[in-house]
């Protein structure tokens, strides 16, 4: 019964393919052939458990691995003229966790040296405080220049319809793909309209306030979400701290001169002094932060990319959680079956924990 059911599910989603395009609104069917071209053509029950196979999408391309180990996968429909851009999550490679590591934070529009070959131009925000993760920036830009090349091949073959997804590290470079492919559109790229949807799983945070404004702004009414685990810890992270530099400039909290001027001597002495007590901290540990997840991992990375300039970082660490989020929220028939394990650190990160929480929760009140 359970496999006819899955089975029910993706037939009546390959018909609506062939008859509708892409529309806004979080679909489970939708989701669900996410889910079945997260774990491709893998036949190992441990990474496939009940997730079902992606039939109606066949794998177009494979990207060579570029970057810090970071590679993405074009899945078209049989029929319709739909394609899905799907970005590799972190693989047990210690260079591939350089790209999570190296997390400092760089303005969301300007120009990154990847290496002595590669440069990549970007703009993800026009608002001038808005910033973003450096590692996976860089990893979007060394996946670029075979991205925009299989899409514009696809444009001219008719497609107007794209799904951007990844899971874990590769639905944080997914947040990003959505912004620069939207800004690229909006800037007349492509002269077809094109429709881009984007399902992120499992994916960390991708930058500060302002860019989590404008990608909620760009992606507003339904296009964009991100799929989380309520127990898994991966979109919890980075480490986020917030200081007086993230706060819009008329915030009073930012530059507290102008209250204390109007403030009796005493009293300017001990506000004063508390404020510091409060703000300095803050500035502190953002400077360790960039010095160490900046700065020394980027010697690390200019090890594996020759030619690669660390950027200047913002004075910034201001890490948010980013766009609509659809929550797979764990109850107790969960922790039954995956009881926290300090042992299993990815427990609740898997597919498979997604999957069933996401068939319980989505799939069976269909």
């Amino acid at each position: 019964m359970k496999k006819f059911l899955l089975l029910f599910f993706i037939l009546i989603q390959a018909t609506a393919y062939g008859q509708t395009p892409l529309k806004p609104g979080f679909e489970s069917e939708e989701y669900l052939q996410v889910l079945s071209i997260f774990t491709g053509n893998s036949h190992d029950p441990k990474v496939r458990g009940d997730i079902p196979y992606p039939t109606d999408f066949k794998l177009a391309y494979e990207s060579e691995v570029v970057g810090l180990e970071n590679k993405w996968f074009l899945w078209t429909h049989r029929t319709a003229k739909l394609a899905i851009i799907n970005f590799r999550g972190t693989v047990p490679n210690p260079v591939s966790w350089l790209a999570n590591f190296y997390s400092g934070m760089i303005p969301a529009k300007g120009n990154l040296v990847i290496s002595d070959s590669q440069n990549f131009e970007y703009n993800f925000s026009a608002h001038p405080k808005a910033t973003v993760h450096v590692g996976w920036t860089l990893s979007l830009g060394a996946l670029s220049p075979s991205l925009l090349e299989q899409m514009d091949q696809l444009v001219k073959e008719g497609y107007q319809d794209f799904i951007i997804t990844g899971h874990s590290q590769g639905g944080a470079i997914a947040y990003l793909a959505t912004a620069y492919l939207r800004k690229l559109k909006d800037g007349g790229r492509w002269d077809s309209p094109l429709r881009l949807k984007t399902y992120a799983s499992a994916a960390p945070k991708p930058g500060n306030l302002f860019f989590a404004y404008e990608y909620e702004s760009m992606t507003a009414n339904g296009w964009a979400y991100n799929v989380v685990n309520s127990e898994d810890w991966v979109p919890q992270s980075p480490f986020s701290i917030q200081n007086t530099y993230d706060f819009s400039e008329l915030n009073p909290f930012s530059d507290i001169s102008g209250f204390l001027e109007d403030q009796k001597f005493m009293q300017r002495i001990v506000f004063k002094k508390v404020y510091n007590q409060l703000d300095n901290p803050t500035q502190k540990s953002q400077k360790r932060f960039e010095k160490y997840l900046g700065d020394k991992v980027g010697k690390q990375v200019q090890k594996q990319l020759p030619g690669h300039i660390i950027p200047d970082f913002s004075p910034s660490n201001h890490y948010v959680r980013t766009g609509n989020q659809i929550v797979l929220q764990a109850d107790e028939s969960y922790f039954e079956k995956y009881p926290t394990d300090p042992e299993q650190i990815f427990l609740h990160h898997m597919l498979i924990p997604y999957y069933e929480l996401f068939e319980r929760q989505y799939l069976k009140e269909k």
